[in-house]
């Protein structure tokens, strides 16, 4: 997969198919790029109207360009790409770049003529990148196909982006800014060609040491999932997802379906694979720069030096809102600071140094706060001051976090005019610098997050004894076309993978309501079981406490009166009766299948105030022991179940073992559209869990029988 990737950014000649001699065409700025920035292969502008552009020669038809070309720059018209590709594919070139637009974001016309370059793509064994996009660049080969002018410095940092606009202004920013790319590919509307093959191809080049995207959606999430999730135990991978307030697939009756939208699919599977998720493209190369130039933390433990209170409060407050702490000097690191500072300075974290620092004492003050074992890292702030030189402040910092390259060191030299040159000092010497104090946080607790996501061991999902998909395909077969199951019909789904239900039983009859009443033993709950009713509570369809025959009988006559009275068109099946339920804390547990990374698994503090409160996690299925119990601990249901002041601990191996369960269901079965175990009851720690309540909602596109 990758080499066949390789001739997009490191190719042995390049065929530019459109290309002019016009300067204010597009071809002809890209082909003025391909010439600029060193890149050593052949370059071969092809038009038949023109016979040299730019001093080289231009040919009229791509089967007459000489060897060595191995990749194809496209930009024409639309309706004469397919041709183009043709004539490539029978040139034996097996990547192509197609700039032009007017494919599938033009409406269906478009989309089959991208499909139909596809297929001639794939006929050809070749590659594609685009359309519709603004080409690739590579900083060691020198090869410039976008149209984009200029490009940043060199370093460690590929850019891949579903936004050709998003990536030119991008580039446009860094020129100057001392931040150094290693690639970067535009990939348009991705008819090939997806940001998981370039996060492929990218985890084994050796001049990228992070991988950076924009994305806007994930095409195939599971195979994205697989190969982050690989590629991030030993590269760092930033990703900035836009459209994170769009709804997602609508809700269809579900508490999970209304809270479940597109932006919680990304970032669980975000947080499953240890992608750093930025909220920013500011953010996104904040934190691509500090990885790509400092070592990781080891922890969390943070020292602030600056020069000024002001900007130092700001950091703090950055620090603590992204869980991480200001570290607390050892008394002999304040007592050397004490002695060596402005008798005035502060010495505990953050260490104030005061409007006259200088140069000097940033260098004294960052040399013993590195060497303190309280300290994982130093973030260090300059307010520039007019008998101070920035860029002199810069160097001593430089200097010292080389002879200490053990711990991160980050700075922020606040202000744009007098920082300038600083800037280039630190960028120069693989110090980040920021324009404001409030980066601290998100960018430490970015590095601190990768740092403990490469300790952590991976493990594989396993599925569970005794799940039975045969018996569910068979129930699935035996409720025919239904779409909507409540209580009743979605009991023995779960059963057959192994997740305990309360007792209960079907009556029909208020007779038969008591007699599974005395057999289950009082006191006991009524359900209302219909097709017609899904939110039973709505309309009244239940009865709790009661406590004898005589509650039974008139309860079941009163609800079946109360609900026919209601709803006339209701068919009434009966009701469940089953005993009132134990002692617990009430959870949800519930799965909406993404279109993109499949079922969706949503954890949280149960009941009717589920949507009030929102106190819920989500991942993608199938769970692994350790997914269950992150997605537990991130909720406030979490702390009432590990025995909140003083309360009994619930038991939390048999909460993960049907989180578990329900995943490898949701997993085997893709007919469920959407499922909901609400509320479960989670007992004391040893007395396991019960199923009160469940729905499933199935896809009628699916087939039911198939697992």
């Amino acid at each position: 997969m990758t080499s066949s990737l390789r001739p997009f950014f490191a190719p042995k000649g390049v065929a530019l198919i459109g290309a002019s001699d016009n300067p204010s065409k597009l071809s002809h700025g890209i082909l003025k790029n391909m010439v600029s920035y060193g890149y050593q292969g052949a370059v071969y502008p092809v038009n038949p109207k023109s016979t040299r552009i730019l001093g080289l020669t231009c040919y009229p038809d791509i089967r007459q360009v000489p060897d060595p070309v191995d990749l194809a720059v496209i930009i024409i018209p639309a309706p004469l790409v397919p041709d183009a590709l043709e004539a490539c594919g029978e040139r034996g070139i097996r990547a192509a770049i197609i700039i032009s637009g007017g494919f599938k974001e033009v409406g269906p016309e478009g989309a089959d003529l991208e499909k139909h370059c596809l297929e001639i793509a794939r006929k050809h064994y070749m590659r594609l990148i685009g359309p519709n996009c603004v080409g690739t660049l590579d900083l060691y080969t020198g090869l410039n196909t976008t149209f984009i002018q200029g490009v940043p410095a060199r370093g460690g940092i590929s850019f891949v982006s579903q936004s050709g606009a998003v990536g030119g202004g991008v580039i446009d920013y860094l020129r100057d800014k001392g931040v150094g790319f290693s690639a970067f590919a535009s990939l348009g509307n991705e008819a090939d060609v997806t940001e998981t093959d370039l996060i492929e191809y990218f985890a084994v080049d050796p001049n990228t040491r992070v991988i950076t995207a924009y994305v806007e959606s994930i095409r195939d999430g599971q195979r994205f999932l697989h190969v982050a999730r690989e590629v991030t135990r030993y590269k760092p991978i930033v990703m900035l997802k836009a459209g994170r307030t769009e709804a997602g697939a609508r809700a269809v009756s579900s508490h999970t379906g209304s809270l479940a939208g597109a932006n919680e699919a990304y970032h669980a599977a975000f947080v499953q694979s240890g992608v750093i998720e930025a909220q920013t493209v500011a953010e996104l190369f904040e934190i691509a720069v500090a990885l790509d130039t400092q070592p990781l933390p080891q922890g969390r433990r943070i020292a602030l030096i600056t020069n000024a209170g002001g900007p130092a409060a700001l950091a703090s407050d950055s620090l603590a809102a992204h869980g991480l702490t200001l570290a607390t000097l050892s008394a002999t690191t304040r007592q050397t600071l004490r002695e060596h500072l402005n008798p005035a300075a502060q010495v505990d974290n953050p260490v104030d140094m005061l409007g006259g620092a200088e140069p000097q004492d940033y260098a004294f003050a960052l040399t013993h706060t590195l060497q303190d074992p309280n300290v994982d890292a130093v973030f260090t702030i300059l307010v520039p001051q007019a008998l101070v030189n920035p860029a002199e402040v810069a160097q001593r910092i430089v200097q010292t976090a080389q002879a200490q390259a053990d711990k991160p060191v980050l700075a922020c030299f606040m202000g744009e005019y007098s920082v300038g040159q600083a800037r280039e000092v630190l960028h120069h010497g693989r110090i980040p610098m920021y324009t404001f104090p409030e980066s601290a946080g998100y960018v430490l607790e970015a590095m601190a997050n990768y740092a403990q996501w490469r300790q952590k061991s991976l493990l594989t999902p396993q599925r569970p004894q005794d799940c039975q998909p045969q018996e569910v395909k068979r129930l699935l077969k035996a409720q025919g076309e239904r779409l909507v199951w409540g209580e009743f019909e979605t009991r023995p789904i779960l059963d057959a993978y192994g997740i305990p239900l309360i007792p209960g039983d079907l009556a029909r009859s208020s007779q038969e309501a008591v007699q599974i009443a005395e057999r289950l033993g009082y006191p006991v709950v009524l359900k209302i079981v219909s097709p017609h009713i899904l939110h039973k509570s709505d309309v009244g369809g239940i009865r709790l406490n009661l406590n004898n025959a005589e509650d039974v009988r008139a309860a079941f006559s009163e609800m079946m009166a109360h609900i026919r009275a209601r709803l006339p068109q209701a068919e009434l099946v009966g009701a469940l009766v089953e005993p009132m339920a134990p002692q617990g804390y009430e959870v949800i547990i519930g799965m909406r299948r993404d279109p993109n990374f499949g079922p969706l698994m949503m954890f949280g503090l149960g009941g009717i105030y589920v949507e009030l409160f929102r106190d819920v996690s989500f991942r993608i299925a199938p769970l692994t022991r350790g997914d269950a119990l992150q997605m537990i601990n991130e909720t406030h249901a979490g702390r009432l179940l590990a025995g909140f002041r003083g309360q009994p601990e619930a038991d939390l191996d048999a909460l993960v073992d049907i989180l578990l369960r329900f995943s490898h269901l949701a997993v085997d079965f893709p007919a469920l559209q959407e499922a909901e175990i609400n509320p479960l009851l989670v007992r004391p720690k040893g007395q396991g869990a019960l199923v009160l309540d469940c729905r499933i909602v199935l896809d009628e596109n699916k087939n039911y029988n198939n697992p």
